[in-house]
């Protein structure tokens, strides 16, 4: 059985964003999830903030695999305190994208997308105390090593 709540996410943290030059070659994909990260820089600014993307939160109601099923994307900035080991709040972007629940209302949608709100807050949490945001800073500055030990260009779309 799955578990009750299934959350994944790729993270950026805002402060490792040396660039606002997005690349004159970057798909319209790739483009529109840079516009998107630079309107969270300029919106909420760099400082303990961090940039979900690629994300889903998957809700499950029932022991069937197939009823009951929520799933949302979502994406945006989660905000972390000032010591960068607690996550305080969120600004998310979150859509129904696929459900396998016949008895689902409107309300219904709206107060699980709130909760999807809390259920990120807490998985974050777990993400900064399984090291995982540390070791994605490290990841990042050692890309930007290496970018610029080659000029700036380290491959397409990185």
């Amino acid at each position: 059985m799955p578990e009750a709540v299934t959350i994944t996410f790729d993270c950026v943290p805002l402060r490792s964003v040396l660039s606002r030059e997005i690349p004159e070659d970057a798909s319209p994909k790739f483009r529109a999830r840079c516009e998107r990260l630079l309107a969270a820089i300029d919106e909420h600014g760099v400082h303990n903030t961090y940039f979900l993307h690629s994300a889903t939160c998957e809700f499950h109601l029932t022991n069937s695999k197939s009823l009951g099923m929520l799933q949302f994307s979502f994406e945006g900035t989660v905000f972390t305190d000032q010591s960068d080991l607690k996550t305080v709040r969120s600004d998310l972007a979150i859509e129904l994208t696929k459900e396998t629940c016949p008895w689902l209302t409107e309300p219904a949608v709206q107060w699980f997308a709130k909760t999807v709100e809390q259920a990120v807050i807490v998985e974050f949490d777990r993400f900064i105390t399984a090291g995982d945001l540390e070791r994605t800073i490290q990841r990042h500055e050692q890309l930007k090593a290496q970018s610029d030990q080659q000029s700036g260009y380290i491959g397409m779309y990185l």
